[in-house]
């Protein structure tokens, strides 16, 4: 049984996908044999690198001599790791995966899906005791939820480096949903979303005088790296007025 698929560039078919059962290996490069994955590209090296399945993650060589490879999670709004040159066996623990080759200027990419990820109920199991309590609470019904979510989106529909959206551009986007919003409420929601996070220290706690700078970015990373905003989420910007934010 297959744990890993390949799906090679320009793949416009199942048929044309390849998958690979635990233990097998696939190499890719420029000369691919018949059970390889051709990349006609002369900045490719011969054998460029080799995936590896292994059940439900899978590994990753890279057999170049000078270029780092780059594994992106296409769901992770900028998440991503470095196979360095000469490295073998890096374990890739996305379930869907795009490696990028730099090659002579251009940069190539193929995707690699490990679908038969395992989950575990995280159910009590009959244990006594307290409950543990949430690392973050955000009430997805609230105003400061699609403030939040406004500022996330550009990052979650694709581009993982996109500049943040300013204040003006957040007040349109979230017009329809929140037709009386205004720079102050925007203001006000991400200096709450600071303090609700732990972004920024309490009233109580602050220091005098001292400003947190970059709260947009800081929000905006922390939201993403703990996926407390997907783009499921995204609903609440198209939502009519009164149902997703209150």
């Amino acid at each position: 049984m297959y744990s890993v698929i390949v799906v090679p560039p320009a793949c416009a078919r199942p048929d044309d996908q390849i998958r690979i059962a635990t233990g097998e290996r696939l190499t890719f490069g420029r000369a691919g044999d018949g059970d390889g994955l051709t990349i006609a590209h002369e900045g490719v090296p011969r054998i460029a690198g080799e995936i590896s399945a292994q059940g439900t993650f899978w590994l990753l060589s890279n057999r170049s001599e000078h270029q780092t490879y780059v594994v992106e999670n296409p769901e992770g709004a900028g998440e991503h790791i470095k196979v360095g040159p000469g490295r073998v066996d890096a374990p890739v623990p996305f379930e869907f995966s795009r490696i990028v080759l730099p090659a002579a200027g251009d940069l190539l990419t193929f995707d690699v899906w490990a679908p038969r990820h395992v989950f575990r109920s995280a159910a009590r199991h009959g244990l006594s005791g307290a409950l543990t309590a949430p690392a973050f609470t955000l009430d997805r019904t609230k105003r400061y939820f699609a403030v939040l979510a406004a500022l996330c989106e550009p990052r979650l529909r694709g581009a993982p480096h996109a500049s943040l959206p300013a204040v003006e551009q957040l007040v349109e986007r979230l017009r329809p949903v929140w037709p009386s919003v205004s720079r102050s409420a925007v203001y006000w929601n991400i200096d709450y979303l600071a303090l609700k996070l732990r972004l920024r220290p309490g009233p109580d706690t602050a220091e005098p005088g001292r400003r947190v700078n970059g709260k947009k970015e800081s929000l905006v990373s922390l939201a993403l790296r703990f996926d407390l905003v997907c783009e499921d989420d995204l609903v609440v910007l198209a939502a009519p007025a009164g149902e997703a934010c209150r």
